[in-house]
Parts: C-alpha cells; sequence; structure tokens
C-alpha cells in the first residue's frame, strides 16, 4: 500500500494529513502485541488533532504494553476519490494498516453533525456499516464522547457505547475483549459480558416500542442487560493518567499548543447548557500536578502556549495560585498562558494583572441573551453591570477587542430580547470610549457571534421545542438590521445546520436509516457549510418518511419517555424538571458553590463535589 499512498499523495491537499510519523506518535510491533484499537475521529485531521480526549486516551491505550492504538480521521474529499479509485482502504497513521483488520475502532462522537462521516469511514474500511452486518468478534466498532448521552440516532452502527469519561472504562473493555478473543468468543458473547461493565451500553440488547403517535412506549433490555446504565467518571483528577507528551503535527491545526485540562465539570448550572449538566459532578485538579504536567509537556513538544482548559477556566478555586506557578517559569521560556472560557461576574483585576505579561488577543465572554429577563430563564446568572465592569477591566489592561457570544431562538425569547444583543454590544463599545485609562492609539471592536439555540439531552430544556429554521431566519434578519453601531461585527450560524444538529440530538433509533440513506446520497462532513447538502437530508427524511419536525420542533410532555431516559448521567430528572419551571417563571437558581441544588450528580463520586 505504501507505493499507492506514494503515488496519490503529490495529487492531494495537504498530504501530512495522511503520512503519520509525527513527533512523539507511537509506533509498536503488532506482532508483540494482543490488541489493536484504531481510534478515529470522524473529521478532518486538523480537527481531530486539536482533540484533548483524543489526545488523553491515545496516550492512556498506548501505556498498556499489550495494546497498540493507532491514529485515524477521515479522509477530505480529495483523499477519498484517489483512495477509492485506488482501491485503498482507509488505514491507521501509524503503521499504515488497514483498520478493518483490527479488534476494536473506537470512535469519538463529538458533534451531531459528524454522524455521516462514521458511516463513510466504516465503508472506506471495507466494512459495512450496520453492526448487525458485521458477525464476528472482530472489529468491534464502539463509540464515546458527548453525544453518546444520547446515541440512539446512531444505534443501529455501533456494537458498544461507552458512557461518561473513558480512561478507566475503555481499559476494562479491552481487557474484557481480550479475554473473549482468547477464548474465541462470539461476538454475541462478548457483548452480552460487556453490558455487565459500568458505563457500558449495548444497544442491540434493548428492544424499543413505539406509541401510535410516534413516541416511544418502552425501552426493554433483554440478555441480562441492566434497565439503565451509568456513566463512568474519574473520581481523583490528580491520580488519573494524564500524557506526558502529545502527538505534535506536521501541519498547522486548529489548537497548535499544550492543552491542560484543571478540572471537570461547571458550577454554574445555566438551563441551555449540555456540557454544565452532563460533566458533573465537578473534580478539581491541583496547581502542583497542572503545574508539572504542563511543563513536562512543553519540554517534550516544543510548543510555547499552554490552554488552561475546563468550561469556565476562571471557576478554578486556585487559579490565582496556579497563575503564580505557571508564570515563575513561563515567562523565561517564552511561553505563552491562554485562559478561554472566562466568566464575566469574576474576571478580576488581580485576574487580568497575573496576565499582564501575556500576549494580549483578544478576550471572549458570554452573556447569552440580551436582556435580563431572558438572562434569568437560561439561568445565566450574569448581569449587565457586571458585563461592563469586566470591559472596563480588560480596555483599562490592554485590551481593545472584546468578542461577545449569544444565542437566538432560546425559550421564551422575544423581539425585545433579540435587539437587546445589539443595545448590551453598543454599551461595551462606549465602555471603550469613555475609559480614560484605555489603549492609547487604538479603536474598540466588539464581535457579536449569535449561535441558534438547539435543546440538547439531560438539560432543564430538553422538552423545550426548537425555533423554526423560517423564525430563525427573522431573528437574524431583526439583529442584523437593528445594529446600533459600526464597531459591532455580528455574525450567524448556519441555520440548516442547527437544524439538523436539533433534530438528531433528541433523535431516536428510527433516524438510523436517514443518516444512511443521506450517507448513500452523498453527505459527509456535514458540519462543513460548504458541504452540507441540506436538499439530500430532507429527501432522505422524505423517503424513510420520517418528519424532522417531529424531533426538533416539537415540545415534549413531562411525562413523555425520552429516548435517553435509560441512561444516568448523573443528573436527576427531577431535578431538571424543577429547573425547566423555573426557567418558565424567569426565576434563578444560585450556583453550586453558592447553594446545593440537589442535581444529584453527586452520587457518581460518593456524595462529594469539589465545589
Amino acid at each position: 500500500m505504501e507505493r499507492r499512498l506514494e503515488r496519490i499523495l503529490p495529487l492531494v491537499q495537504k498530504p501530512a494529513r495522511y503520512t503519520g510519523g509525527e513527533l512523539n506518535s507511537v509506533i509498536k510491533n503488532k506482532d508483540e502485541v494482543d490488541i489493536r484499537f484504531a481510534f478515529c475521529f470522524p473529521d478532518s485531521y486538523e480537527i481531530g488533532m486539536s482533540h484533548l480526549g483524543m489526545k488523553i486516551l491515545y496516550s492512556a491505550a498506548n501505556k498498556r504494553e499489550d495494546t497498540w492504538c493507532e491514529r485515524v480521521f477521515a479522509p477530505w474529499e480529495d483523499m477519498e476519490a484517489e483512495m477509492r479509485k485506488n482501491f485503498i482502504p482507509l488505514y491507521a497513521l501509524e503503521s499504515g494498516d488497514p483498520i478493518k483488520d483490527f479488534d476494536i475502532i473506537g470512535f469519538t462522537l463529538q458533534y451531531e453533525l459528524c454522524y455521516t462521516n462514521v458511516l463513510n469511514m466504516l465503508d472506506l474500511a471495507g466494512l459495512p456499516v450496520r453492526a448487525s452486518d458485521r458477525t464476528g468478534l472482530s472489529p468491534i466498532v464502539m463509540g464515546g464522547g458527548p453525544c453518546v448521552c444520547n446515541p440512539e440516532p446512531v444505534a443501529e452502527f455501533f456494537d458498544l457505547f461507552s458512557l461518561g469519561e473513558g480512561e478507566e472504562v475503555n481499559s476494562e473493555i479491552m481487557d474484557l475483549y481480550k479475554e473473549h478473543k482468547k477464548k474465541g468468543s462470539s461476538k454475541e458473547e462478548f457483548l452480552i459480558d460487556a453490558a455487565k461493565i459500568e458505563g457500558v451500553y449495548v444497544p442491540s440488547l434493548y428492544d424499543i416500542s413505539y406509541n401510535e403517535d410516534g413516541t416511544i412506549k418502552a425501552v426493554t433490555p433483554k440478555n441480562g442487560a441492566p434497565e439503565r446504565i451509568t456513566k463512568r467518571i474519574i473520581k481523583e483528577l490528580d491520580n488519573v493518567f494524564y500524557p506526558s507528551d502529545f502527538v505534535v503535527p506536521f501541519i498547522d491545526v486548529v489548537h497548535d499548543r499544550v492543552t491542560h485540562e484543571i478540572f471537570r465539570g461547571c458550577i454554574r448550572g445555566c438551563r441551555f447548557c449540555q456540557a454544565g449538566f452532563i460533566y458533573r459532578p465537578i473534580r478539581e485538579k491541583s496547581p502542583d500536578v497542572i503545574n508539572e504536567q504542563c511543563k513536562e509537556l512543553c519540554k517534550n513538544t516544543g510548543y510555547d502556549e499552554i490552554s488552561l482548559c475546563s468550561l469556565s477556566s476562571s471557576d478554578y478555586t486556585r487559579i490565582e495560585e496556579l497563575l503564580e506557578k505557571l508564570l515563575d517559569w513561563t515567562g523565561d521560556e517564552k511561553v505563552n498562558i491562554a485562559l478561554p472560557s472566562l466568566r464575566v461576574d469574576n474576571f478580576s483585576d488581580s485576574l487580568v494583572k497575573k496576565l499582564t505579561g501575556v500576549r494580549k488577543s483578544g478576550l471572549t465572554f458570554a452573556p447569552e441573551a440580551g436582556t435580563q429577563r431572558l438572562r434569568d430563564v437560561i439561568n445565566k446568572n450574569v448581569t449587565e453591570s457586571e458585563l461592563l465592569e469586566t470591559s472596563r477591566i480588560a480596555f483599562t489592561n490592554g485590551y481593545s477587542s472584546v468578542k461577545l457570544y449569544f444565542m437566538l431562538g432560546l425559550p421564551t425569547e422575544t423581539d425585545e430580547d433579540v435587539l437587546g444583543i445589539g443595545q448590551l454590544a453598543k454599551k461595551v463599545v462606549d465602555e471603550f470610549y469613555m475609559n480614560p485609562d484605555k489603549p492609547k492609539g487604538r479603536g474598540c471592536t466588539v464581535g457579536v457571534s449569535a449561535s441558534s439555540f438547539v435543546p440538547k439531552p439531560f438539560t432543564p430544556f430538553q422538552w423545550e421545542p426548537q425555533s423554526t429554521p423560517e423564525e430563525l431566519k427573522q431573528k437574524q434578519e431583526l439583529l442584523k438590521n437593528n445594529l446600533p453601531s459600526k464597531k459591532i461585527n455580528v455574525s450567524f450560524h448556519h441555520i440548516p445546520t442547527s437544524f439538523l444538529e436539533g433534530v438528531f440530538a433528541r433523535g431516536d433509533r428510527r433516524l438510523s436509516a436517514v443518516i444512511e440513506a443521506a450517507w448513500k446520497k452523498g453527505c459527509t462532513f456535514d458540519g462543513w457549510t460548504e458541504k452540507f447538502l441540506f436538499d439530500k437530508w430532507m429527501e432522505s427524511f422524505s423517503d424513510c418518511d420520517i418528519s424532522p419536525e417531529f424531533y426538533a420542533n416539537r415540545r415534549r410532555a413531562y411525562e413523555e419517555i425520552l429516548p435517553w431516559d435509560h441512561l444516568d448521567y448523573g443528573v436527576s430528572k427531577a431535578f431538571l424538571i424543577r429547573e425547566s419551571k423555573k426557567a418558565q417563571n424567569a426565576e434563578t437558581t444560585a450556583h453550586c458553590r453558592m447553594n446545593c441544588a440537589g442535581c444529584g450528580a453527586n452520587k457518581l463520586n460518593g456524595g462529594k463535589c469539589d465545589v
């Protein structure tokens, strides 16, 4: 295959996506390992190589002497065409071997619009896309990642799913697979045993029945599978495996730097935010451990930037202590520190002064809504005065660019709320020009990014209808045509992709047929606007006699059985219903450090939460 690759690589864009051989990539003797694991990211190399979870799990699997984990990314359309033309199956970067010969093929599902890429990668590998058509023990096709909190739309394509955090459960799955491989077990025997591992969901062991109105009637386990599957978490972050190096790509990727996770979970409880609920309970890593691991990573990769990663970096309780430790050596080493995901209400003057020696780029904050009433509905717990004070601190300390994230189509939203986005952005602009300590000789730019709200599972808004594409278009036009300042630049998310995301976020198993039909019509890379074939998707829904509006634009009753109700991500349904009702009355809930709201997620950590 190497000769065939040598012939086609000069014909494609960015051939370094497909060669392997990067610094810190892991090479083993395949004859000396028991398990070969293909870790697949169903998007381009540049996206996948930026993903922290893949880096952690790749290194954790390769730490095992009996396992060789290799990376696989979705080839771009030019490479795919050449591979099909030259009969080159999808292969792993480290060895160049076809992944159809591997023991386990694992996909990380980060985004609903990657689903057709999963099918395309299986097909490129020479494998049937449906799990029922893959009869042997190998390869087992498994999925993990945030979309697995509702994997039903792709349930027909996967043998099993790993719910929650994968460092420990992945190893348990590999131990079990190794045992069954030695015994010569069937695929069914392995899957029945795998379903006994906490955090493992085997969709073929559950029958789904439906009511006449199309809603779910029952989810029935069989062959001893549990009625509910509980996600896995890592209880002590200081002691869990973390890589001492990352694979360093040959080409620029989206996040080309050291990324370090400082804590998991979120204290805030924003009602639209799936990540804020499915990653609970809160667990922090200590500053000493983070500091030493960052040093090691910079030494072993050569990177000159560290990004401190979490859902809300400034909510880390020891952030200033951590920055002091990092700044002790990063200045001399010319290493920059990036703090993404900052909160408006705890961006202090002392915090920003800690970063005075760091390269200044624009700051990003997320008010999410233009009026206080709607911020209360979504439980953002950020006030206009806090945003303006935060902007003043930033401008006083040399910043001149601010980006503000908002959403359109939030529950109870009115035209006044939409217009409030521009008015709030204008007040930030005014704050810059009224500030006597603003950067001299520079103007201010305020970027407004307005995405479309998508209701997600395991949030208080999981029962809400999504705004229709027509409604979202009207909201975008209203905002764009009423911007009060030329200093405000506004951008919008692509409405058709948001609509499809809404369909699959809360979809059920019947959507597997739609995904397969769309893939057969040529749909891949659906998250890329230039590749998105909306008409083909609508044809696929019609061909399968399935209404996408049934999933995206319909309000659900609290008593309805939801497609993910047999999965347990820690947060109780009773808590989500309470929060949903409070949202309808624009009542807020204090964050976890002010008062425990009883979400229930601490049961996963022996009743402990690092608030």
